[in-house]
Parts: structure tokens; sequence; C-alpha cells
């Protein structure tokens, strides 16, 4: 009797899965959270205003400060070429000089300073240099002219005034010439005042901050005494304090308030499109076109906290 063998066993088999991508064809996102999206905008907005804030005030402000030097200085030739350099706190037209117009050449050779000084104080105006405050004579004329600069930031013009010993002469150059002052003191808070002025007489207080780098902690005032002859004096519209707290030593522009809004808003919908490109358009590609523009608002935005910040810092 012929015994018939059992049929082969069939070959194992892994279990089904899913079907195979075909070649070239994209792989399918999936539909991102909104919680995710939303987490991963505000980290790349937290991210831009921090390195445009770091930016600001390092690099890109130093770099800001020369341009602005630069224009400003050209400006001021050309109105002493003129004979329309401001003399007063109207300009040749007979209207208040605009906070950031140039009004004088500073030099103090013994600290390698050559700086134009704007007319203003405001945090915004010191961007671009030291400022002088609009209650105050220009330099030459009788009484205290005033005028500020930064310590570390946006060029870090008055960074050194510390260093002035007594004697040091000090130049401006404006529309009524050159006034020569010699320096006859620095002052901290809490040091004795200087002697009340004469009629006729001029003196100069340049202010810069005190503390740590980026961290104001005080008020430094180096006093000079005018050696050159006085310059008449045009009539003023402001009279000493009639200018606004933003202007003051240490003081913060809360104008800069509705800019930091707009530009946070706008920094705030670039990162969201970001996210949204990430998922369906890929990371190179994103990154690549949406990076400048990131870095760029974030920049703007980081630009107007600064003028939130203490004018002298």
């Amino acid at each position: 009797m012929t015994t018939l063998a059992p049929p082969p066993a069939a070959p194992w088999a892994p279990p089904p899965g899913p079907p195979a991508e075909e070649p070239g064809k994209p792989t399918p996102r999936l539909p991102a959270r909104p919680g995710l999206a939303l987490a991963g905008a505000a980290l790349c907005v937290l991210a831009a205003v921090l390195l445009g804030f770091a930016a600001n005030l390092t690099i890109v402000g130093h770099l800001q400060h020369a341009r602005d030097q630069q224009t400003a200085y050209d400006e001021l030739r050309r109105q002493l070429a003129l004979g329309i350099a401001p003399v007063g706190q109207l300009d040749y037209e007979g209207k208040l000089l605009e906070p950031g117009a140039p009004v004088a050449l500073l030099r103090i050779p013994a600290l390698d300073i050559k700086e134009v000084v704007a007319e203003g104080t405001t945090s915004e105006v010191l961007m671009s240099g030291p400022g002088h405050r609009r209650d105050t004579p220009l330099p030459g004329q009788a009484g205290t002219t005033v005028l500020m600069g930064r310590q570390w930031a946006y060029g870090s013009p008055f960074n050194h005034l510390h260093n002035l010993p007594v004697g040091t002469r000090v130049e401006l150059t404006t529309g009524q010439g050159k006034a020569v002052y010699e320096v006859t003191g620095i002052r901290r808070a809490g040091d004795e005042l200087p002697d009340p002025l004469a009629d006729g007489q001029g003196r100069l207080t340049l202010l810069t901050a005190t503390g740590a780098p980026y961290t104001p902690s005080g008020v430094l005032r180096v006093d000079a005494r005018l050696i050159t002859p006085v310059q008449p004096s045009p009539p003023r519209e402001l009279r000493p304090g009639w200018i606004a707290a933003s202007e003051q030593a240490l003081g913060g522009d809360d104008n800069a308030w509705l800019a930091v809004f707009l530009w946070t808003q706008g920094l705030l919908l670039a990162a969201l499109l970001a996210v949204f490109a990430y998922r369906v358009w890929g990371r190179w590609q994103t990154w690549i076109c949406a990076g400048p523009l990131l870095l760029a608002l974030g920049l703007a935005d980081s630009r107007a906290i600064t003028a939130l910040l203490p004018n002298l810092l």
C-alpha cells in the first residue's frame, strides 16, 4: 500500500503591515496641534527678541551709533558752512528744534572723543550719541549747559568720563563758534555741589551712568568752567524744568510702548507663519526664508524695548 507524503508546509509570512509608500511620493504630515504651534511660535519670538536685544546693546548698537554719527556730522558741517547751525532752542526758520537735530561737535582730546551732540536726551536720541538737555543753554552761552551720554551701549561715548583729570580741556563747536571748557571736578551722588555761577559765567556738566556694565546704579557728573568769551543767548521757549521725565537722567521713554506692541505683534505673526511653513514646507526651506525675517523683526522689537530702559545705559 502506497502512503502519500503530506504536502509541504507553506513558508511563514509576516503579518500584513501598512502599504508600502510609492517612490517619490512625499510622506503625509500629521496636522499640527494648535497648542504646540503656539508654543513653538512663542519660543521663536523669545529667541528673536533675546538675540536682537543682545545685538542692539553690543555690535549692532555700535554700528548704528557710528552710522548716525557720520550722518549727523555731515549735516552739522553743511549747516555750519551755510551759517544756519542752531544757536538756541529755535532753528533758523523760528521753529523749535526737533529731537535728534545736531547742535554741536564735542571734542575731548584726552579721551579721544569726537562726537556730534544732538538736541534732546531721551533714550532714543542718546542711541545716536550724546544729547543736549533742551532746557539748558547751548555750549558757550551763559549758564549751565548739560550734555548726557551713554556709558556702555550704542558706542559708549561717555564710558571713560571718570578718568578725566582736573584741568582737562573740553571743546564744543556750535553755530556761534568754538567754546572751550576746563574740567573742575567729578561728582557722584552725595558729593558737594559746585558754587553757583555769577552773572555772565558759563559751566558745562557732562552726565553718564555709574555701575557695572549695562546695569546703571547712579549718575556721574563732570563739571567744567567756560574759559572762552561768553556767547549771546537767544530767548528760550523752554524754561528750566520744562522737560519730560524721559529726558531726565536715567529716564526711560514710555512713548516706546506703542512701538513695542506693534513690533511684537508682527514678530508673533511671522513666528506663527514660520511654524506652519515648517510643518508643510520643510526644515531648511523654512529657516532659510524665515530666519532673516525673524531676526530683523527681533532687532526692531528689541530696539523699541531698549528705549524703555534708562537713557544713560
